[in-house]
């Protein structure tokens, strides 16, 4: 191919030999250039190595050419000599208008833009033919990660107006190679099975096509292998070596083999244990915190444990950037090892500004209200991320990340800056349910968790559906007091037709209000108070039960009592919604006081435990106990007090409120007690990237409602359930078989609800 730089240094010294000669030049009293179109002239100014009053003559030529060539902007340069002037001419590159991708499916669109961009390949760019090949090479380098090696790669450069092109790249990604066999050779003291455990990549089986872990990756075997040598050093093989691994592959390139050469060594066990170095907090203190000893097989996993401990430790005091090293002593004959961890400080760090981002709508305060680390004091690192899963558990941000990046020009201070992802903190919540001789159930609830972004609730329900009507206003505001006493009250009126719930055949109409408010202990205690003004008045029919119709007759129809109660909850969820780990315990007692028209009362308790077993896989625990009681003139727990379970919330797979003993009339009668339990797994939904808006969940369900604790009439339950909180509230349904079914019981076994809490 003719090259345009040398044909353009001939022209060039053509077009100056009439005027030059070699040892002749001329003294440049003006510069023009011609054809430029998106380049600034002042660019060509710049790398020309002429400046107006030099001498230019011909032997400066190439090295003119040469420079402009070198910028990438110019296909062709030409110079000439009008009088005294320097003419430049230049044909710019095309520049890239547009970047298409066709055919990618594994790999997004974004994703690929980013490893373009990484060549110096993007849109707006300066089109060079020679950056095809660093194209195909790069996403050839993308794909190869992921195991594609069937890759096809097609580019197709479109001239446009203006000087520009349009790159589409057209892309076969043909299927993942699938791993056909791992082998580990060398291995002495375990068997391969235990030792592939460790492993996310595995060959291909049942449940490949969700895991994904039998497509092969180079990223995802240098994580094994890591996990292969962490498994062995927390084990005592202080000595342990991969020394080789190979990848072996099919010649349809579908199919891959890897082998993996191993060396245990020796165990060797812990002989001393010491702290060195500037120990700043008591070395008794931090001598708790120190996870191997002594006369103990030597593992990785607890001495980088200790080291994160102290490192937390001194954190707490301050020192933000300490350095705790674990400085092995390895005796090779005796085969033991003396451990030491020098202890380095650092400067004390003080925080000097922590900073809010995200919160367009949340006031400020809000935000800084949960804050446990204080400005101006040195920084504690376990107060910053507590204040992290304060905001976190409000429950008005979708994702709260916190930096704690250095003062430039100060050695010890830093600024804590909290971003967070708002949500929308409005809801309209319905729950919907459907049964033969009632159809579709219908209730909706309007409320405003942050209202106005200042961190106060306000809620509004309204029901008028064949079950009850409910009118209902209720204020909240979580910090009525600086020091975090809360204050809320409420007013309502409820009409209920028990009857069309699938219960007993009576109606109540229940004039309200209430006075309620909080006590914070500590970090996760907390007291409430409630005072409740009711007006009830209990409406018959002649189809109801002889248990009403008695009760009527002992204490009248219409009641007024004064509700108080006094509850106590524990809090160590990591977040509101879709918690991963901690729990809740809430116990409540509550009774009418005495010269009220009823008197009774109620205890339950309440505790629920979230275990993260794996990534995206969490396990909760759940159990409930209730129970009721009347005194003083009251026999028993009025009956339209009583507690009922079945359906969502409770035993799935049977209709709500049907669990526990019946009336005369065979009617669903409640029971002055309720025993709960639930233990559910939750995972990721395949195929969908955004974990954490929905998920998918197995669970066991049982319960009972009974006069009496009588743990024989339990019931039980297994299913599916599914968890979507949707732009329009939280979404639940179920899929539930019970397993332990009488001629009495009414089942259901898809459930669904709109806007309940989960």
């Amino acid at each position: 191919m003719k090259n345009p730089f040398i044909s353009q240094l001939l022209l060039t010294t053509l077009l100056f030999s009439p005027t030059i000669n070699a040892a002749e030049s001329f003294v440049v009293q003006d510069i023009k250039v011609k054809g430029l179109q998106r380049t600034p002239i002042g660019t060509v100014y710049d790398y020309l190595p002429v400046r107006v009053g030099d001498n230019f003559s011909t032997d400066k030529v190439p090295e003119a050419i040469r420079v402009l060539f070198k910028t990438g902007f110019f296909k062709d340069v030409e110079l000439e000599r009008d009088g005294s002037s320097l003419i430049v001419t230049v044909v710019e590159r095309p520049s890239i208008a547009k970047i298409s991708f066709e055919g990618n499916k594994d790999l997004s669109t974004d994703e690929l833009t980013k490893a373009l961009k990484k060549i110096g390949l993007s849109e707006g760019k300066v089109f060079d033919q020679q950056v095809l090949d660093k194209v195909e090479q790069e996403l050839r380098r993308q794909y190869f990660s992921h195991g594609k090696y069937g890759l096809k790669i097609e580019t197709k450069v479109s001239d446009l107006s203006r000087n520009r092109v349009m790159l589409q790249v057209v892309l076969s990604e043909g299927q993942a190679a699938k791993i056909k066999y791992i082998n580990i050779v060398g291995n002495k003291s375990f068997e391969i099975e235990a030792l592939l455990k460790n492993f996310e990549l595995s060959p291909s089986h049942l449940l490949s096509f969700y895991t994904k872990n039998d497509q092969y990756s180079k990223q995802k075997l240098s994580a094994d292998l890591e996990r292969l040598r962490s498994f062995y050093l927390d084990r005592g093989y202080i000595n342990f070596t991969i020394e080789s691994s190979q990848i072996a592959m099919t010649p349809d390139k579908k199919e891959i083999y890897v082998t993996v050469n191993i060396k245990e060594g020796d165990i060797f066990t812990v002989e001393k244990v010491k702290l060195a170095g500037n120990l700043v907090v008591d070395p008794q203190e931090l001598i708790k915190l120190v996870k191997i000893g002594p006369g103990e097989d030597f593992s990785r996993k607890n001495a980088t444990e200790t080291s994160k401990n102290i490192s937390d430790r001194l954190g707490d005091e301050g020192y933000s950037f300490a350095n705790v090293n674990m400085i092995p002593d390895i005796n090779e004959k005796q085969k033991t090892v003396d451990i030491t961890f020098f202890v380095d400080p650092g400067k004390r760090v003080y925080v000097r500004h922590i900073n809010m981002h995200g919160n367009t709508k949340t006031r400020d305060e809000v935000l800084r209200r949960e804050m446990r680390q204080m400005e101006s004091s040195w920084a504690s690192n376990s107060k910053i991320e507590r204040s992290k899963t304060r905001l976190d558990r409000l429950g008005y941000f979708e994702n709260t990340t916190v930096e704690m990046p250095p003062v430039v020009g100060s050695a010890d201070q830093i600024d804590v800056n909290y971003t967070v992802t708002e949500k929308a903190s409005g809801n309209l919540t319905a729950g919907v349910g459907y049964s033969q001789n009632q159809g579709i159930i219908f209730n909706a609830n309007v409320s405003q968790d942050n209202v106005f972004g200042s961190g106060k609730r306000v809620d509004f329900t309204f029901n008028n559906s064949n079950v009850t009507t409910q009118y209902r206003f209720a204020y909240f505001d979580p910090y009525f007091t600086l020091d975090g006493l809360s204050l809320g009250y409420n007013i309502g009126y409820l009409a209920r037709d028990a009857a069309a719930a699938n219960l007993s055949n009576y109606s109540t109409d229940v004039m309200n209000t209430g006075l309620n408010f909080g006590i914070p202990l500590n970090e996760n205690d907390r007291l409430s108070f409630n005072l409740d003004l009711n007006q009830t008045k209990l409406k018959t029919s002649d189809y109801s039960s002889t248990e009403i119709k008695n009760f009527i007759l002992e204490n009248g129809s219409t009641y007024a009592t004064l509700n108080a109660s006094l509850g106590w909850s524990h809090d160590t969820l990591n977040k509101a919604i879709f918690p991963s780990s901690g729990g809740q315990q809430r116990l409540s007692a509550s009774g009418t006081v005495p010269g009220s028209d009823l008197t009774y009362y109620k205890v339950d308790y309440k505790q629920q435990h979230f275990f993260s077993i794996a990534k995206d896989f969490t396990l909760k625990i759940n159990g409930e106990f209730a129970y009721g009681d009347g005194y003083g003139n009251t026999k028993g727990l009025p009956f339209y007090e009583n507690f009922y379970a079945g359906g969502i919330g409770s035993v799935r797979g049977f209709r709500a409120n049907t669990l526990g003993p019946r009336d005369s009339n065979l009617n669903s009668f409640g029971g002055s007690s309720k025993v709960l339990g639930n233990a559910e797994l939750f995972f990721p939904v395949p195929f969908v990237a955004d974990a954490k808006s929905v998920r998918l969940g197995a669970f066991f369900d049982a319960g009972t409602v009974s006069n009496g604790l009588n743990i024989k009439d339990l019931k039980y339950s297994v299913g599916m359930s599914g968890e979507w909180l949707s732009p329009f509230g939280a979404l639940a349904i179920s899929i539930a078989r019970p397993l332990n079914v009488n001629t009495n019981d009414r089942q259901q076994s898809f459930q669904f609800s709109f806007g309940q809490a989960f």
